[in-house]
């Protein structure tokens, strides 16, 4: 399909390249994702170039770059974090580590917006989503710094004479207030409106699954009942024919309460019939003893493997018909590393080495693997699929193994300090550091940290900015939880570390809790509102065979960001109340932590 207007992203790694693409895409102009090597001629047809974030510093020797003779095409140019950054460097600005680094919710306040063409519609005040630890700190000549952020000087900086523009921060999240507003005006300066929309990706989308998969073949879905392997199964379906698509449940014995059952019995209404693979005891055998989140992770992509081969075999089915398919989304490909200077933050099931071998073969089709989760409930949505069903919060592929935090031993740390003197200039607050760690993402890098807890009376926005201030301060934190009890229950709580295992009773635990909080969501008739709810099963309790339990409602749309969903008090003390009720868990805590700096999941 040729498009006259095209917008190419240059991917420098970010964990938002892709992001970027999608939300131009939604904005009804065409783009494309491109490597920072191309021949000078792919640039120079483009309508416009962004040059996405990433995780390296643009002052090491080895970090991605690109030939400044890009930037002198006459076709604007938009750096959003590392290419703002880089852009200032090639055009002969300067940029340093950050005296203090950024990592999610900032305010920009304006400087000069008498000539700006990027911020239109803008009125100051609004917030925008910071991950960054270096900042530019000298502009090259012709630039104009636009606006601030209380710990960013260059945070919006113009050439309008160029059509330059870098920017540190990430306007294609949708927890920037107006980053859409800032995209579309680069589109319009690009003149790529109107080159886009659902219908074309979905006709793209068919043609490029009959040319995929051959005629002699038939699709082996793995349907885990959410919203991604639905939607796959409904597109497979539609391009190559129901008669060649097979849905197939493995039962991992990680499953929530009741949750195989139900399935059956709500995806036969939509054309889905879904054949079951108990594969519980296989799970629980070979994660016995795992404590790592990557080693937990690969293990269990490699079981999907195995479970899927034992199924077929069981079916009668001949291997070689069946090519391999999975629900796949962006997320799980950029979160494992899977651009050319994108780092691992988390190796998803579906991206295990394993699968990627066969993915090299052409055995594997992943029908909706460019997409973000908003999209792909769009797409359910234009398939047929009700909106009750496409609203489901998500589960991960590995279900309740990556919410059992299984550390091999307490984390020892010596920030406890550090903490209490951030903490107490917050006044009427008691912090520790816990010893659990758990997987984030900072500029762009997977870090493996601690988790602080802290107790007090605070509103949400108040605990919101402490939070932020902890994990941007202190570098060996990641997540920060707000203990739901008494400030003196705190002060004398014994978080001594009790070892989990991953079976079928420590699994039954957190299914009870997970169940208890579900129904007191629907019954508050809130559960529509959050977009996620994991439910975390941590190693800590005053004795053995004692637990402790964190809620985690996000607020997020496409899974790449996300900030903590504010629970009215009266529905966090039920919640409080029903998950105490579960004899072996002892304290309950609330996740305070966006992303950046926390993933969604702990693991």
């Amino acid at each position: 399909m040729k498009h006259q207007n095209v917008i190419g992203i240059v991917d420098f790694g970010g964990q938002y390249a892709h992001l970027i693409a999608s939300r131009i895409r939604r904005l009804g102009a065409y783009s494309e994702i491109l490597g920072n090597d191309e021949p000078i001629e792919t640039y120079s047809k483009l309508s416009g170039i962004i040059l996405s974030g990433g995780p390296e510093s643009v002052y090491e020797p080895d970090s991605p770059s690109l030939p400044v003779e890009v930037l002198k095409l006459g076709i604007p140019v938009l750096g959003i974090c590392y290419g703002h950054q880089l852009m200032m460097k090639l055009l002969g600005g300067e940029v340093k580590k950050a005296g203090i680094a950024e990592y999610g919710r900032a305010a920009l306040d304006f400087i000069d917006t008498s000539k700006t063409q990027l911020l239109q519609g803008f009125g100051g005040g609004e917030v925008v989503w910071m991950s960054h630890g270096d900042e530019v700190t000298r502009l090259p000549n012709g630039f104009t710094r636009t606006a601030s952020s209380q710990d960013c000087e260059y945070a919006v900086v113009e050439n309008p004479t160029q059509k330059w523009f870098g920017i540190q921060l990430h306007p294609e999240v949708t927890h920037t207030e107006k980053g859409s507003v800032l995209l579309e005006n680069f589109v319009k300066i690009s003149g790529a409106e109107g080159t886009w929309n659902l219908k074309q990706f979905l006709d793209l989308k068919e043609k490029e699954l009959h040319s995929i998969v051959p005629s002699d073949k038939k699709i082996f879905l793995l349907v885990s009942g959410g919203v991604d392997s639905t939607v796959s199964y409904l597109l497979l379906s539609r391009a190559l024919g129901k008669d060649r698509v097979k849905g197939v449940l493995i039962d991992t014995g990680f499953m929530r309460k009741d949750e195989v059952s139900s399935l059956q019995e709500k995806l036969a209404p939509q054309g889905i019939q879904l054949h079951v693979h108990d594969s519980s005891e296989l799970f629980y055998s070979a994660l016995k003893g795992k404590k790592d989140p990557e080693e937990k992770r690969k293990i269990v992509g490699n079981l999907f493997l195995q479970a899927q081969a034992d199924c077929a075999k069981s079916l009668g089915l001949n291997a070689e018909e069946w090519l391999l398919g999975q629900g796949t989304i962006y997320p799980d490909t950029i979160e494992s590393g899977g651009t050319k200077h994108s780092h691992t933050i988390k190796t998803h099931h579906n991206r295990v080495e394993a699968i990627q071998k066969l993915m090299e073969e052409g055995k594997v089709v992943e029908p909706i693997k460019d997409l973000y989760k908003d999209e792909v409930r769009e797409l359910g949505n234009y398939l047929g699929l009700p909106k009750e069903w496409t609203g489901r919060h998500p589960f991960p592929g590995p279900g309740l193994v990556v919410r059992m935090i299984a550390q091999e031993k307490p984390i020892e740390t010596s920030v406890q300090k550090q903490l209490d003197e951030l903490v107490g200039k917050e006044n009427s607050l008691q912090a520790k550091l816990l010893p659990v760690a758990s997987v984030g993402v900072k500029g762009d890098q997977r870090s493996y940290a601690h988790c602080a807890a802290i107790s007090g009376e605070k509103t949400w926005d108040e605990l919101d900015k402490i939070s932020t201030a902890i994990t941007n301060q202190i570098s060996s934190v990641n997540r920060v939880v707000l203990f739901l009890g008494k400030s003196e229950d705190f002060s004398k709580a014994n978080f001594q570390f009790q070892a989990i295992d991953l079976d079928k009773k420590d699994s039954d635990i957190l299914r009870e809790a997970d169940a208890a909080v579900e129904k007191v969501l629907q019954k508050r008739k809130i559960y529509d509102q959050i977009w996620q709810m994991p439910v975390v099963l941590l190693p800590l309790g005053s004795e053995t065979g004692k637990r402790s339990i964190v809620l985690r409602p996000v607020d997020s749309q496409e899974a790449m960001t996300a900030s903590f969903f504010r629970l009215e008090k009266d529905v966090l003390e039920e919640l409080v109340s029903e998950v105490l009720k579960i004899p072996q868990i002892e304290y309950l805590f609330f996740d305070l932590t966006n992303k950046p700096p926390g993933t969604i999941e702990w693991e």
